[in-house]
């Protein structure tokens, strides 16, 4: 039974909920960035809405924003809301990040999950700080180079590869979580922290949410949809903080469609969502 941040995931489990903290203000959501006391209460109000984990990101990696911070600023970020979170709340904490300082600065300060949206590819030390750790991990599909062929097969083949990275630094198979990358998938962007495909990367997403239960083979998977781009497009460019319904309603499909956890700006609605959602899709996660 996989668990991460000690919180059973997948199979007859409930559908979990990660609860999003940017402490980025280069964040393409704006309501989601929170600092000093508005952290606390933040975190403290998505663990009494029924939230599992939350997820503290130091530096957006949005594909079509020019975000990149150093690694000390990011870093910084993270402790400090790091510390603010452990003294306010018990849930386990995710850190969203790919750089490797980050990632070891976090673990010796008793995080439990790393959120790496390059699949442990971007920074090659990541592989040596998490086979120090051992921490559970968070696997977003990506690539260096860009990808053709169909979204799942494409998609598949890329967790495979940082499956079997993982493997190489001894992480066990039931600490790992696998995230298709919702929204990574660019044909420009203006960092590196995408994927460059030349498919259409609205219908690669829907695609995606559509076939969750083909990519996610024998581990747990995670979707973040919320407020994202593709929502957005579907709702004839509508800006982000308008994206509230689009979001659960996209977060229920993908519950139906195989979700194990959500990760969400909203925790609130997004728990309402996903406790209906599960309900009419398998009785088993009431």
């Amino acid at each position: 039974m996989t668990k991460i941040g000690n919180v059973r995931v997948g199979g007859s489990n409930p559908v979990r909920i990660m609860g999003i903290l940017n402490a980025s203000p280069e964040s393409f959501y704006k309501k989601s960035i929170y600092t000093g006391k508005t952290l606390r209460d933040a975190a403290k109000s998505m663990e009494n809405q029924g939230a599992d984990f939350v997820d503290i990101g130091g530096m957006s990696t949005a594909p079509y924003l020019s975000s990149i911070v150093s690694e000390k600023t990011e870093s910084n970020r993270v402790i400090t809301a790091i510390k603010i979170i452990q003294n306010s709340t018990n849930l386990p904490i995710s850190v969203d990040t790919c750089r490797a300082k980050v990632a070891r600065d976090a673990l010796e300060h008793g995080v439990e999950i790393i959120n790496d949206i390059s699949g442990l590819q971007y920074d090659k030390e990541m592989q040596n700080i998490v086979s120090e750790f051992t921490p559970s991990l968070i696997l977003c599909a990506y690539s260096q180079r860009t990808v053709l062929g169909s979204p799942v097969m494409t998609t598949k083949r890329l967790l495979k590869k940082s499956l079997m990275i993982a493997k190489k630094s001894h992480i066990p198979h039931d600490k790992i979580v696998l995230d298709p990358a919702i929204g990574f998938f660019r044909r420009t962007g203006k960092g590196p922290f995408f994927t460059k495909t030349n498919s259409d990367w609205l219908e690669r997403d829907l695609s995606i949410l559509k076939n969750l239960g083909s990519i996610k083979q024998t581990f747990p998977v995670l979707v973040s949809v919320s407020n994202k781009s593709f929502i957005g497009k579907i709702l004839k460019n509508r800006k982000s903080h308008a994206r509230l319904f689009g979001s659960v309603a996209a977060e229920a499909i993908s519950v139906m469609n195989g979700a194990d956890i959500i990760r969400t700006h909203n925790v609130e609605a997004t728990r309402d969502a996903v406790l209906v959602a599960s309900r009419i899709c398998c009785n088993a996660r009431k």
